[in-house]
């Protein structure tokens, strides 16, 4: 039995689509082989329907798993998990000492994944899922749905931030950046090469990822081969109509923002019409992403202390802290 099979299998029924991911369970640079890895954290995501009745079950089987909360009862930590910040709840540094291994799980409810993947409201886990993760249980049509939205998203922007021709590893290190763009923790808490330690190894896995979306946007897209070094480039329709027509695509609340934060006042409409003239596209694009992601990540991440606990979060802080200066 694989080990993520083997660790779910302790959770409670009600898990609608779950994933692995992080360091522990995708190959970064400067990381042991996974499976030579004995100290890293897997890193889990579980998505529920119903998080009240889920907590319910799950205090029950784990209450050692949670922090002092676990007297609040589930209803508590329902609503905590969802009505703060990205609305995930967190349980940390959780030893599986029979299977060897630690994990760190973060419970989010399937209405609040679909929003933010579709609409990029906190980019927290829609973050993640913009590079490769394991599958541990497969989504349903309508989070699949949502999940093939997200990848096509994280393309367009990709697509706009990027010139006419490029290479395989500068699109995949752009959409990688997306989600750590204006991420407080990447200041103090994360290796500075993290977006680069993530895509040197993992290019063919990207490419998979993003083939369906790649395939839609060809149009605008063309993948080709140098003949005499045989790299592979991608050049784009970089034409104002096609600048505009990506603008339009965006997720709504990178809309919002890009909006606020244009100095052309009026609708999203007029604002396209304006900054699809001009070369400032990428700065607006920069500047509303940072914002997204520097709220979700500074708030999930203060509300993270609590359901810890304080030496809890001491350790994973120092583990991250070390990050910072390999």
């Amino acid at each position: 039995m694989h080990i993520y099979d083997k660790i779910i299998r302790r959770f409670p029924s009600g898990i609608v689509y779950s994933f692995a991911y992080g360091s522990g369970v995708k190959q970064q640079v400067g990381y042991e082989r996974v499976a030579q890895q004995k100290s890293n954290v897997i890193d889990l995501a579980f998505c529920v329907e119903d998080p009240d009745k889920w907590h319910l079950e799950n205090l029950e089987k784990h209450s050692s798993h949670y922090s002092g909360f676990r007297i609040l009862g589930s209803q508590f930590i329902a609503s905590y998990q969802n009505n703060l910040a990205a609305k995930v709840y967190f349980n940390t540094l959780v030893p599986l000492t029979d299977i060897g291994v630690t994990i760190k799980y973060g419970v989010i409810s399937k209405k609040h994944l679909e929003k933010d993947l579709n609409d990029w409201t906190h980019l927290y886990f829609a973050g993640r899922l913009h590079k490769p993760v394991e599958q541990v249980i497969a989504a349903d049509d309508s989070l699949q749905k949502a999940l093939g939205r997200n990848l096509m998203s994280a393309f367009v922007v990709a697509l706009l931030m990027l010139p006419e021709r490029f290479t395989d590893f500068e699109l995949f290190h752009t959409i990688s950046k997306i989600s750590y763009s204006g991420d407080f923790r990447m200041i103090f808490g994360e290796n500075k090469n993290k977006v680069k330690n993530i895509v040197c190894p993992q290019l063919e896995e990207f490419f998979k990822l993003y083939h369906p979306a790649l395939k839609q946007l060809s149009p605008y897209v063309a993948l080709g081969t140098e003949r005499e070094t045989n790299k592979i480039f991608f050049e784009q329709d970089k034409s104002e109509k096609v600048i505009e027509h990506h603008l339009k695509s965006l997720p709504i609340h990178l809309r919002e923002r890009i909006r606020c934060n244009s100095v052309t006042k009026g609708s999203y409409i007029d604002v396209v019409q304006s900054i699809s003239t001009k070369n400032n596209v990428q700065d607006i694009l920069s500047m509303s992403l940072h914002d997204i992601v520097w709220r979700s990540s500074i708030k999930q991440s203060i509300k993270n202390i609590p359901t810890a606990g304080i030496s809890k979060s001491l350790i994973y802080s120092y583990r991250k802290a070390l990050k910072t200066f390999q």
